[in-house]
């Protein structure tokens, strides 16, 4: 595509993005002197176009750069610029380096690649990859046409071989070569399909779809953490609807999230239940709805897990009806175990975890909240209280108005409790009067087992009664101790 079937408005959007990283100006003109193209390429030209304002708004930090440059060549050319360069990715042709503009600014990091163009050897479907000297063949090797534009700096001349701009118009994904071979060549280029149908609101080229679902298998040559890392970025999209739909119908979901896919077994027509694949789906709609700081992977993702235990313990009763009694245990355990094998940190797994532990707690208070079941409620929760409601909330699915009403009301009446009750107690944080050590020197007794059970029967007088005063918690302690003694444990 030549430079002017631009409109005048985004000619002058990609003008400003030059304006807006000034290192792209000032790299394209080193590189120009030694007779070099360098081109901005990724996500960067993607999103200015489609911001459809004042570039200034993509928040990007990094700049991807190609060029026709020799990794040497580019070397030689930055280190007299850049406040530090390293060539980890030498070797695959990526010199990166770190400019900071102020010295109390933000340092961006530039990664700059010089051109790939692709060799096929005669019966192999894998190419040989070599460096070329054209943008076009380098763009050939991008996963999608929305990501194959480039603008060579420093004179903004923009490059559009595959049509990406009218792709980005249009909300449809394609790959820039046959489907088959881009995703041969990397697999996770499939997931990363069903990313950007999340992430840009997008759809799947038909074509792109059925190759997705002719290929599905070769997903399982991927490391866990290159498919985590997409998942993720699928999660906190702007439609993560688009993205899981797209996994299910074509067969990655079995590969990605089984325990996800497995929840088409739950819709069973002859039978009284919700179709469980189509609610969980509601249920992330609802929670992303909720989000009031941008997008929360944590609570996103326990809406998808939520009822993953369900296929495991549906139980269908002589009357028509089906239950799932333990299926929160039995999915916080399942959401453990994946979310391990696909290397999410510790604290992410924990946080999933418990909220698909607690996604039904709410429930169990259908007498009223009193003031120890709101201490116990905000104890368990911790840090995710917030998170939990927002489950809570998302997860009302019903078509019935009346009963949709009543649950969100009841919410309403345990926040402000929990309010009510924060303002006469620290209620994050419930803690006996005493601690270990004072337990040890009161009752004479050594560091042990013992020394937690006496804190942790403390601490459930503390939820059911509320605060105590040292004296009070030392006088239960005593009369612990004694029943203790007395039944000869």
């Amino acid at each position: 595509m030549s430079h002017d079937t631009l409109t005048a408005q985004q000619s002058a959007q990609l003008g400003r993005l030059v304006d807006v990283y000034p290192e792209a100006r000032e790299l394209g003109e080193r590189f120009a002197a030694a007779g070099h193209e360098l081109y901005l390429v990724g996500g960067t030209v993607r999103d200015t176009l489609l911001a459809g304002g004042d570039p200034a708004s993509v928040d990007d930090l990094d700049l991807d750069l190609a060029t026709s440059a020799h990794p040497e060549q580019t070397e030689a050319l930055v280190r007299p610029w850049a406040d530090a360069v390293w060539l980890t990715g030498a070797a695959f042709g990526t010199v990166s380096c770190q400019r900071r503009r102020h010295p109390d600014g933000p340092a961006r990091t530039i990664e700059i690649t010089t051109f790939r163009s692709d060799r096929y050897e005669p019966g192999s479907r894998h190419p040989a990859v070599d460096y070329g000297d054209r943008i076009e063949a380098d763009l050939a090797r991008r996963d999608l046409t929305v990501n194959a534009m480039a603008v060579r700096v420093p004179d903004v001349a923009f490059v559009d071989p595959f049509g990406g701009l009218s792709d980005l118009h249009a909300r449809r994904l394609r790959t820039p070569m046959d489907p088959e071979v881009s995703f041969g060549d990397d697999p996770l280029r499939m997931v990363r399909l069903a990313r950007f149908a999340a992430v840009l609101d997008a759809d799947a080229a038909p074509g792109s779809e059925a190759a997705v679902t002719a290929m599905a298998d070769e997903l399982a040559t991927v490391s866990a953490e290159r498919v985590r890392d997409e998942l993720a970025k699928l999660i906190v999209g702007i439609s993560p609807r688009r993205g899981l739909e797209l996994l299910l119908r074509t067969g990655l979901m079995d590969r990605v999230l089984p325990e996800v896919a497995a929840l088409r077994d739950c819709h069973d027509p002859m039978h009284r239940h919700k179709d469980v694949e189509a609610h969980t789906l509601a249920v992330v709609d609802n929670a992303a709805a909720l989000e009031t700081d941008g997008p929360d992977f944590v609570l996103r993702f326990a809406a998808l897990l939520h009822d993953i235990g369900k296929p495991q313990t549906r139980e269908i009763h002589p009357d028509g009806t089906v239950t799932f009694h333990h299926h929160d245990v039995v999915g916080a355990r399942m959401a453990r175990q994946r979310m391990r094998e696909l290397r999410f940190d510790k604290q992410t797994v924990k946080d999933v975890s418990q909220l698909v532990f607690m996604h039904l707690r709410f429930h169990t208070y259908k007498q009223g909240w009193t003031d120890a079941a709101v201490r116990r409620y905000v104890r368990d929760a911790g840090h995710n209280y917030g998170r939990l409601n927002a489950l809570t909330r998302a997860d009302v699915t019903t078509g019935n108005p009346r009963k949709a009403d009543r649950i969100q009301r009841r919410v309403d009446e345990l926040e402000r409790r929990v309010v009510e009750l924060c303002e006469r107690e620290e209620l994050e944080s419930v803690r006996p009067a005493v601690d270990g050590n004072r337990i040890m020197q009161h009752l004479g007794i050594r560091p042990g087992p013992l020394v937690g059970e006496a804190w942790n029967h403390l601490l459930e007088l503390r939820l059911e009664h509320g605060p105590m005063s040292e004296d009070d918690a030392l006088a239960a302690l005593d009369a612990w101790w004694a029943q203790r003694e007395g039944s000869g444990e």
